[in-house]
């Protein structure tokens, strides 16, 4: 069976126990055998990160002690998979640059607040994980997010659809979901998951998050199987 750590914690809104055992289930029908924890501790140890097929960030805001972070970057880099959604992921650690590089993007603002009535739409072709989809309406925050120009986009959003000082720009196709490589290891993020119930409400966002573990999840076996090292990602310079 592939292992897999879904950290769960941070702000309450987010409803991170409900959206972490709703997660694991998804996974251990896919023969995870999951381990679930409430504390960023479970981060402090880099070797025994690198023993996982995936992890899964379930948290909200506060802080990080930085050598966590350096450890699950050397442990993504290794191989092991990155996955995660909403605020839980790429709302995580506002003052962590590191976090940011690794995850993608950055939640800046949901204009209006929760309840917006927005469309979801499938970037047909762009990978495995969008196979059979199609675009989907979602009544939930609206997230605008900075992105890191180098994500593989698997879904949009159109922006502006409320007033607020962003409507003097042009209309923008926000991300809504991606995949991305750290090192040898793949990220998948999507922003919807405000409330666990978007993924009764929103089924194909359900099946959008559920893909996206499991193609994240497939990354170590791949770099086991091709033989990949984490040799050309070492530099010793100053990054952060």
């Amino acid at each position: 069976m592939k292992k897999a750590l879904i950290f769960q914690g941070g702000w309450d809104g987010h409803e991170p126990v409900l959206v972490s055992g709703r997660f694991a289930e998804l996974l251990k029908k896919n023969n995870y055998e999951v381990r679930i924890e409430d504390n960023l501790d479970c981060l402090s140890d880099a070797e025994e990160l690198k023993k996982l097929d995936l992890i899964v960030s379930c948290w909200t805001m506060g802080e990080i002690d930085h050598k966590y972070v350096v450890n699950l970057s050397e442990a993504v880099g290794s191989g092991v998979g990155l996955a995660g959604c909403h605020g839980g992921m790429c709302d995580s650690f506002r003052q962590n640059t590191e976090w940011q590089f690794i995850t993608g993007g950055q939640w800046i603002s949901h204009p209006g607040g929760d309840g917006i009535d927005y469309t979801v739409n499938i970037c047909h072709g762009s990978s495995p994980i969008t196979e059979g989809l199609t675009d989907f309406p979602v009544c939930s925050e609206h997230y605008y997010l900075h992105i890191d120009p180098a994500v593989e986009i698997l879904a949009t959003t159109r922006f502006p659809l409320v007033n607020y000082y962003h409507i003097s720009n042009k209309p923008v196709d926000m991300p809504v979901a991606w995949t991305k490589y750290w090192g040898n290891g793949r990220v998948f993020y999507t922003s919807l998951g405000h409330h666990d119930d978007v993924f009764d409400k929103s089924p194909q966002a359900q099946v959008l998050m559920e893909r996206g573990m499991l193609w994240a999840g497939e990354g170590k076996q791949y770099a086991l199987d091709h033989g990949l090292t984490t040799e050309r990602f070492i530099n010793n310079a100053k990054m952060y």
